[in-house]
């Protein structure tokens, strides 16, 4: 099996098979689960000089899904994601650090104009041939963020006490790329 120090070259991801999504609390007794499902994205470096990788991905905000059409709307509004004045989420890594088969990726998160440092851990699934001959990679990610970092703050206050959103999102990525 390849190791992740092993890995070299560029990649591109494979929307049919990443999931770039999230998870909020609502009514503070339930979790919302989303995703958006319009992106594209490239990664390159040497696994053994992790100061090599270089992400960018660029997603569109009107590709946002809980599954709920009114949900969805509200979100897109400018209550939210305002995807008429910001059509795109953007994250430019910064710097990567490896330990073990987890790689530590940083990078520019900008949502709505507004750009945050963020730091996402991964954890490295491997390498593998598909059937039609393309080398695959996969790594699964997880971290969370304040909406409120990102101008994102409309919310609704609950008659027993807390806030119909919450503030804390939490990041849940799962990734395919292809080798190029």
């Amino acid at each position: 099996m390849t190791t992740l120090t092993e890995l070299n070259g560029s990649y591109t991801l494979d929307p049919a098979h990443t999931r770039l999504g999230f998870v909020t609390r609502h009514a503070m007794v339930t979790k919302v689960r989303g995703s958006f499902t319009d992106f594209e994205g490239t990664a390159s470096g040497n696994g053994a000089d992790p100061s090599s990788a270089a992400v960018s991905v660029t997603i569109k905000t009107d590709s946002f899904t809980t599954g709920v059409a009114d949900r969805d709307g509200h979100i897109k509004s400018g209550d939210f994601l305002e995807v008429d004045k910001y059509p795109t989420i953007t994250f430019v890594s910064t710097g990567a650090a490896v330990s073990g088969e987890d790689l530590e990726l940083t990078g520019d998160l900008t949502i709505k104009g507004i750009t945050k440092s963020v730091t996402i851990p991964f954890e490295f699934d491997g390498e593998a041939k598909d059937p039609f001959g393309n080398t695959r990679i996969g790594f699964e990610g997880k971290t969370k963020i304040s909406r409120k970092d990102f101008g994102i703050t409309w919310n609704a206050a609950l008659e027993t006490g807390g806030v119909l959103v919450s503030d804390e999102i939490t990041l849940e990525l799962e990734i395919s790329a292809i080798k190029a």
